[in-house]
């Protein structure tokens, strides 16, 4: 048996982080991670020299949290187009943000999706957040998005073909029931940041942070899955699935809901109206005979089409992600209850969305992830520590917003606790 400070539960991105923001004030830390190698769900692989990531990812650098652990300039990231293609009747058109795409905005006023009217009710509806991201989400009178854009008259084309096609990329579910605060946050973001992928993939944002943790004295144990938690008059005793145990003072559970609910169910001060729903995508990574386009943005289906929430050419973005400039192509739809979208349904959508054949694309992978974010209904909440027991606290995206921000920022929050 081991004693130690603290023992992480973990080695995604919350987990790393308050091992780290631990480690970095004398204590000791022992991180426990079921898997091979950090990242949790920021993971990379390689495929026939391709970069895979697990599933599509975004990394926002204007993200607050991510700027305050991050070693930004160390990731080499590559930024996506600032705008969104989208497949209308009559074609695919652009939207491009006006001051990072200064030169391809004026595509927007031809494209019919702008309206007078519409546009300056989005300016009300996205102005409290872009004057601090932050300060909208846990504020009294949260609502579902779709209702608050209802009240607000948000309803022309920019709507229904741009926003409600766009959005379930971000917030893995289409019903529009994602908390109105949560999703201001993540649009004023967007507005203010060029999100982008690392040229070695997602993974190596993990992998910076578990190194500087082990940098400041915090070890990292991996293939060691926790079997449970037991709460002590002095700490807690935390099992592994091999036999060993390690006493702690304090633990911090940092892995998604769907695993933490188990840990936890048996500690007799366990809540029982912790957030603990999640929401599912499905990735297919294609090698393209060649590029659909050369342009670096993300595409959706304005006509609604097809099962696919949006699809890119990675390569045109990250060059990096092809080992010899081949284009790879990423799509991605949601994981429904009771519905499985085949690979050729996939394909088929990609073409509609793309206007290019298909037939010769090459899938290199598949990348159903049950879990790949939690569902986030209003009202939304302000990060806070969620103490499970006396010693035991959790950390997770589910516990302040469904993004690499809330990851982090909910690490910090439980690391503070101490």
């Amino acid at each position: 048996m081991a004693n130690t400070d603290v023992v992480v539960i973990g080695a995604g991105l919350a987990g790393l982080t308050a091992a780290k923001t631990l480690a970095d004030r004398g204590r000791e830390v022992v991180v426990l991670e079921r898997e091979d190698s950090v990242g949790g769900r920021q993971r990379s692989r390689t495929v026939d020299g391709f970069i895979l990531d697990r599933g599509f990812q975004l990394l926002n650098p204007a993200y607050p949290a991510l700027c305050e652990v991050a070693d930004l300039d160390a990731l080499d990231i590559h930024s996506f187009g600032s705008g969104v293609k989208v497949r209308r009747e009559d074609g695919l058109k652009l939207l491009a943000h006006p001051f990072f795409q200064p030169l391809q905005a004026p595509r927007g006023l031809t494209s019919g999706l702008l309206q007078p009217k519409e546009l300056i009710n989005i300016a009300r509806w996205l102005t409290p957040a872009l004057l601090g991201p932050t300060k909208v989400l846990g504020k009294p009178g949260d609502k579902a998005v779709g209702k608050a854009w209802d009240e607000l008259g948000i309803d022309g084309p920019l709507r229904r073909e741009v926003l409600e096609t766009f959005l379930p990329g971000v917030v893995a579910e289409d019903e529009l029931e994602t908390s109105n605060q949560v999703v201001q946050f993540l649009a004023a973001l967007f507005v203010y940041g060029k999100p982008g992928l690392p040229a070695r993939g997602v993974q190596a944002l993990p992998e910076q942070l578990a190194a500087k943790a082990k940098k400041v004295g915090a070890r990292i144990s991996l293939e060691t899955p926790v079997e449970k938690i037991e709460e002590t008059n002095s700490g807690a005793t935390v099992r592994t699935a091999g036999g060993d145990s390690i006493d702690a003072r304090e633990v911090i559970v940092a892995v998604g809901p769907e695993v933490a609910r188990s840990l936890i169910a048996s500690l007799d001060d366990a809540p029982e109206n912790l957030p603990y729903g999640t929401r599912g995508l499905t990735t297919w990574w294609f090698r393209a005979d060649e590029a659909p386009s050369s342009e670096p943005f993300i595409a959706v289906d304005g006509t609604k089409r097809g099962p696919l929430v949006n699809s890119t050419i990675v390569t045109n973005s990250v060059p990096s992600y092809s080992p010899d400039g081949t284009p790879l192509v990423s799509a991605s739809a949601l994981i429904k209850p009771g519905e499985t979208v085949s690979d050729d349904e996939a394909r088929r959508h990609a073409a509609y969305l793309s206007g290019a054949d298909t037939a010769k694309w090459d899938l290199l992978a598949r990348d159903d992830i049950e879990h790949a974010l939690p569902a986030q209904p209003a009202p939304s909440h302000k990060t806070e520590p969620a103490r499970v027991g006396d010693h035991i606290l959790l950390a997770g995206d589910y516990r302040a917003t469904g993004s690499i921000h809330g990851a982090i920022e909910s690490s910090l929050a439980a690391a503070r606790a101490f």
